[in-house]
């Protein structure tokens, strides 16, 4: 089956699709309204329909319109802002300002559509699951042929390791299926021709399969009913492109905050005017002047800033195991407050793995059991644990690879049994198996049993079966049960007994099978009857196992608790072993406990009666949830605010993990549809990476609201010169110019605010609640702290210098300082002074932003060297604009003496000073240290 890219599907001419028959019906209708046979169909028929239906492919509707979304990228409102600020520089007379602004626009909507493009590749991996080639009965005779050229009426010859490339009803035979890419099952399920379900889900029915699953026994021939975008795997390709992404929260709250600073920008520059007419000013100094006051609000630097502070992130993630495909995906995994988390694949490591064998007279676990170190024949075992242990792995079909690295053949039950069987140093040779086997029984759903019947040996008589199954199945055909050494009749009591062993396995969430002999008598012939053989058995005990949870998981689990994180599972498994899985990991433990929620029961639900539910607190076990109700569980959970992890590895998680604002696949067991879907993939497939990346998302949050402080902190005293110069109506010379804001902004500013981006986390990050979806990253308190209070003595010490510098040279108000007047080079050096001044003042407003209710003692001066070398740059910047001729023309500057470098020099100390004493004051007002998301 291969994949297309196409603006409509490539079915035939619109509306000559034939409705697909329904699947389920009798076979012989099926046949009938497909217009097949059990011969299937002739090469020219085939060759006929394939022009009629279309390829057997995987259609992608519609292709990327990249030029539309590209130009979309130009329209953010913050690259709108930018745009402005690179007019208006432009209009300055700065060209090669506005040149590196419009390049910094250009390079961000770039690196945006490069990362939006890589989330369009989900259906186009959809095509990996489906094999090249395909067998049918063709003119008569087997033969094989491209998938992508099966059609409707075809008859597929399946067996053992294939895939499956088409959905197809059984005609006849029988087949064992991992189901688990479209259903979540961790058991492969059986599927024959005689077994016939009208009800109930199509997904579940035993004689259909499905394209994408896998054939792990069995052998059978099965018509094909359904192909291309009409399979079931189509079906969750087309959904997957229905569901759209919406923005992250901090896509959402940066768009508000471009919007806020551009209204506030444009209101105080249109305000300007009047305002210096009032003053005195002429018409041309005052629009002069309110584009200075809107290049002021402008922080230029804000955008890229951002971008690179989650590339940061991303690059810091990659090293964790987490590989995050959108930016913003980085700050939305900081306000998680739901995971939904898959079972099988993500809780779990999707095999099965024995956890207790049982008999009359022993128990073992085996993960603590000691392998005997004199071989298979003599051990530390007890007698009716090698029994048991013998007759399990002889009752199979699978085989280990020699090679540890490469996978095991057949059954995951099977496998398990054998891997057990090894690890006990009971390993059993498959060709000897398979050699000394004189009859083979395969499992049957209607019986839950399988048998084998074995020689004794080249120079003995006689025979002995092995059946495995259900415990109730192989109990009622007992007569006797394994007691130590010897055999003894099975009492009422007996019976009692084992089955509440069942039954408290069972309620543990472990699958159980009952292991049974039987031995034949002297000169008894090997029976061809299956009734015969499978009664009369001697019951040797109980295996129980399980798909066992992940290493860490459960301590993943607890931290996710601790940070305010509810965990629901969602899954296509059995909603009681769900449960045990869930109860084994810790999740539902809390006082309000867990409730598991059925398909079934779940569709009964209104709206109402679900978000009731989500908010009861409970954490929730979803069973056999379909890819629908994974979305409806998302939609209902975003609804109520919630920002929603969804964790996921199978094709039918593909649309949830679109649907959710983090979606994540598993790395190495997950699918390539999963992975490409979602927006982050785990490359360990270690859940507690879900929860370290948790903690980097709060940590890039923080670090984005500590640099955005450090950008507006000295935004007042750019703007406050523009006020002082207006309100006096000239009579103060203009303390800065446009050229030396946009040498701050563009200058000084960048470095330190992106070294803000690398701060280490404040101590307790992820023992405090998820802040709300409508939290914005712009807040009233960290406008407070930014203008009122750092803002407000950054701009009274700026001005301070500036007037003590003019004072100083015996400076009037009213005094000329223009060119060729004493004046002017005073006026020249206080200018400079007040320049230099704002960047002392970011210096100080760099060491205060690293915390946000922390002593900058507690997370260490050092800690943050990108930051000291960010300050070491503006240093030598602030030399060059100070102290080079040929800035000095650029700019407005001079050359500053000792006495306007001791002025500016405890500026940083003060600024820091300040805000290091307003956190201590709030430290011994909380009297123990909380940690918050929001700056005060």
């Amino acid at each position: 089956m291969t994949q297309q890219t196409a603006s409509a599907p490539a079915t035939g001419p619109p509306g000559a699709d034939p409705p697909a028959p329904d699947p389920r019906e009798p076979l012989a209708d099926l046949f009938a309204d497909l217009k097949s046979s059990p011969d299937g169909l002739s090469s020219r028929e085939a060759a006929r329909r394939l022009i009629v239906h279309g390829p057997n492919s995987l259609v992608r509707r519609g292709g990327r319109r990249w030029p539309g979304e590209l130009a979309r990228q130009f329209t953010h409102p913050l690259a709108l802002v930018l745009a402005l600020a690179a007019l208006l520089a432009g209009v300055t007379g700065s060209l090669s300002l506005a040149v590196a602004i419009v390049v910094v626009i250009v390079l961000n909507a770039v690196f945006a559509f490069v990362q939006e493009a890589q989330a369009e590749k989900a259906v186009e991996a959809l095509a990996a699951f489906l094999p090249d080639r395909a067998r049918v009965i063709r003119d008569g005779k087997e033969q094989e042929v491209a998938a992508g050229d099966l059609v409707p009426g075809d008859l597929l010859v399946l067996e053992e390791g294939e895939r499956v490339c088409a959905d197809a009803r059984l005609s006849t035979g029988s087949l064992e299926v991992d189901l688990s890419a479209l259903t979540g099952e961790s058991v492969p399920v059986y599927r024959a021709a005689d077994l016939l379900d009208t009800e109930g889900p199509l997904l579940y029915s035993r004689d259909v399969v499905f394209s994408g699953t896998v054939c792990t026994g069995g052998q059978a021939h099965a018509v094909v009913t359904a192909t291309g975008m009409l399979t079931e795997l189509g079906k969750v390709a087309a959904l997957s492109q229905r569901v759209q992404q919406d923005e992250s929260p901090l896509e959402h709250q940066v768009k508000r905050v471009a919007w806020l600073i551009a209204a506030v920008g444009l209101g105080v520059a249109v305000a300007f005017v009047p305002l210096g007419l009032v003053a005195g000013l002429s018409i041309a100094a005052a629009i002069s002047f309110a584009i200075g006051l809107l290049v002021a609000n402008v922080p230029e630097g804000l955008l890229p800033t951002i971008t690179l502070a989650l590339a940061v992130g991303v690059r810091d993630l990659a090293k964790r195991g987490a590989v995050v495909k959108r930016l913003s995906a980085v700050e939305a995994l900081g306000s998680t407050t739901v995971i939904c988390t898959d079972k099988t694949g993500t809780l779990t490591e999707n095999r099965m793995k024995i956890t207790r064998l049982w008999t009359l007279t022993a128990t073992v676990e085996p993960d603590t059991a000691t392998p005997d170190a004199g071989g298979p024949d003599t051990g530390q075992l007890p007698p009716s644990i090698d029994a048991l242990i013998r007759s399990a792995a002889l009752c199979t079909t699978a085989t280990l690879s020699p090679d540890p690295a490469l996978p095991a053949h057949g059954d995951p039950t099977e496998i398990a049994l054998l891997e057990m069987a090894s690890d006990l140093g009971r390993a059993l040779d498959p060709a000897e198996r398979d050699r000394r086997r004189h009859t083979l029984f395969p499992f049957a759903p209607r019986l839950k049993l399988m048998s084998t019947i074995d020689r004794a040996g080249e120079d003995q008589e006689g025979w002995t079966a092995h059946v495995k199954g259900a415990p109730e199945e192989v109990l009622a055909r007992s007569r006797s049960v394994l007691d130590g050494d010897d055999d003894r009749p099975l009492t009422a009591r007996d019976r009692t007994a084992i089955g509440k062993v069942v039954e408290d396995y069972a309620g543990q969430g472990l699958r159980v099978l009952a292991i049974a002999r039987r031995e034949s008598t002297a000169g008894e012939p090997a029976a061809d009857d299956r009734a015969t053989i499978e009664d009369g058995l001697c019951l040797l005990g109980l295996v129980a196992m399980l798909d066992p949870p992940r290493p860490h998981v459960a301590a993943a689990i607890e931290q996710a608790h601790r940070a305010g994180i509810r965990v629901h599972v969602v899954t296509g498994d059995n909603g009681l072993t769900a449960a045990a899985i869930a109860r084994r990991v810790g999740i539902g433990t809390g006082p309000k406990g867990t409730r598991v929620i059925t398909d079934a029961a779940l569709g009964t639900l209104s709206e109402a009666d679900l978000d009731a539910l989500l908010n009861s607190g409970q954490e929730l076990v979803f069973a056999r949830s379909a890819p629908e109700v994974k979305l409806r569980i998302a939609d209902a959970l975003r609804a109520q605010g919630q920002v929603i992890a969804m964790t996921g590895d199978g094709v039918n998680d593909a649309p949830a993990l679109r649907r959710a604002d983090i979606g994540i696949a598993m790395g190495r067991s997950g699918t390539d549809v999963a992975r490409e879907a979602a927006t982050m993939v785990l490359t360990d497939d270690d859940f507690a990476t879900i929860i370290a990346a948790i903690e980097a998302g709060r940590r890039v949050y923080d670090n984005v609201r500590k640099f955005i402080l450090y950008i507006f902190s000295h935004l007042l005293p750019e703007i406050v010169p523009f006020l002082v110069f207006a309100l006096c109506g000239g009579l103060v010379p203009l303390p800065l110019t446009v050229m030396q804001i946009l040498a701050i902004d563009l200058g000084t500013d960048t470095l330190p605010a992106l070294a803000l981006s690398r701060e280490p986390a404040e101590p307790g990050l992820m023992d405090r609640p998820p802040r709300k979806r409508t939290d914005g990253v712009i807040d009233r308190a960290l406008l407070v702290r930014a203008w009122a209070f750092i803002g407000m003595i950054s701009a009274t010490l700026v001005m301070a210098g500036y007037f003590l510098t003019l004072t100083r040279a015996g400076w009037h108000p009213g005094d000329p300082v223009g060119a060729h007047t004493p004046l002017h080079h005073d006026y020249l050096q206080a200018s400079t002074t007040a320049w230099l001044g704002i960047v002392a003042c970011q210096i100080g407003t760099a060491f205060a932003a690293r915390t946000d209710h922390a002593s900058l003692r507690s997370v260490g001066f050092f800690t943050n060297r990108a930051l000291l070398a960010g300050i070491g740059f503006t240093l030598l910047f602030a030399a060059a604009v100070i102290y080079l001729p040929p800035v000095q023309s650029l700019f407005g500057t001079a050359a500053l003496g000792p006495a306007e470098l001791a002025t500016v020099a405890p500026f940083p100390f003060i600024v820091w000073g300040a805000d290091e004493l307003r956190r201590a004051r709030r430290r011994r007002r909380t009297a123990v240290p909380r940690p918050t998301t929001r700056s005060e």
